[in-house]
């Protein structure tokens, strides 16, 4: 994991989006009054605007084809980010899962790897006591608080590693995870993707990018790693050729992960032996069979 801290300042973001045509890998065509100027500033590009404006991009992000939120293509990433984040395909056997995996981020927990140096355990949590307070990790909110942001065990320890297992025996507490993976990371970069102008590979590289690095503004962030690449090549929403961005962006989440402090965490194989291979094959849909390699481990979906 190289997750940056879930805060933020504000950052500059231009997106353009285009929808429109039926066929393979449909994409949006350009549309000039869902763009968000450049000179706006916003820490969520797809809040941007007036309120009538939001509603209007939101009702033709709505209209486009599912992409990555299709239940078959989100069985797809699960599977490919669990085979990262957790050396398994069987993303549904990690909810209970809880480490320090020793890159500076504290723990390291449930599907999508919560952690508590970077704010998204701290919201999960706070999510689920409010809807069930009698909850085995309640107790601990006041610790989460004070080590967030922080890879200090304090107030947590083995007690807490086994209060994170006992919740996970809870369905109540899987559905939360759920919640906020899609709430924090695929929502965002999926609807984030789509008014890029990006197929659902390109949707599943914004997605695994946000999990990877988290949706931070700064430059080690999903959104820095975006403003990188967006100054390398054009968006296909801005009328540059998809792969082509996709590639930039790869470069700059790359660039990122070489300056990760451990070995563990410089391996970029996420991006070098298995998304690059889906790009270079052209599987902008994301469609099976599918192998890839990723922490030296061979993987497949479908036959």
């Amino acid at each position: 994991m190289t997750r940056v801290v879930l805060f933020g300042a504000p950052i500059a973001v231009a997106v353009s989006v285009y929808f429109g045509g039926g066929g393979e890998s449909q994409r949006p065509k350009d549309d000039p009054s869902l763009r968000v100027s450049p000179t706006a500033f916003a820490p969520d590009p797809l809040k941007a605007g007036s309120p009538a404006q939001q509603r209007e991009r939101d009702d033709r992000i709505d209209a486009l084809p599912a992409g990555l939120a299709d239940p078959a293509k989100k069985e797809i990433a699960a599977r490919l980010v669990a085979s990262a984040e957790n050396s398994t395909l069987d993303w549904k056997s990690q909810y209970g899962a809880i480490e320090d995996i020793g890159d500076g981020n504290g723990y390291t927990a449930g599907i999508i790897g919560f952690c508590s140096g970077t704010n998204d355990m701290l919201q999960l949590v706070e999510y689920f006591t409010r809807e069930h307070p009698d909850n085995p990790l309640a107790r601990y909110l006041p610790a989460l608080r004070e080590v967030d942001g922080s890879d200090s065990h304090e107030g947590l320890g083995a007690p807490f590693e086994a209060a994170w297992a006992k919740a996970a025996e809870d369905p109540e507490f899987r559905r939360a995870q759920d919640v906020m993976r899609d709430r924090i990371y695929f929502d965002p970069a999926v609807r984030l993707a789509k008014m890029d102008g990006l197929s659902t590979l390109g949707q599943f590289i914004y997605y695994d990018a946000m999990v990877l690095h988290g949706p931070g503004l700064g430059q080690d962030g999903f959104y820095g790693i975006r403003e990188a690449a967006m100054k390398s090549a054009d968006t296909a929403a801005e009328g540059g050729d998809e792969k082509a961005y996709l590639n930039a962006f790869l470069d700059a989440g790359r660039t990122v992960i070489g300056r990760q402090k451990t070995e563990q965490t410089r391996d970029s194989s996420r991006i070098d032996t298995a998304q690059r291979v889906f790009l270079r094959e052209g599987n902008m849909d994301l469609d099976t069979p599918l192998t890839w390699r990723v922490y030296g481990e061979t993987f497949r979906i479908g036959s």
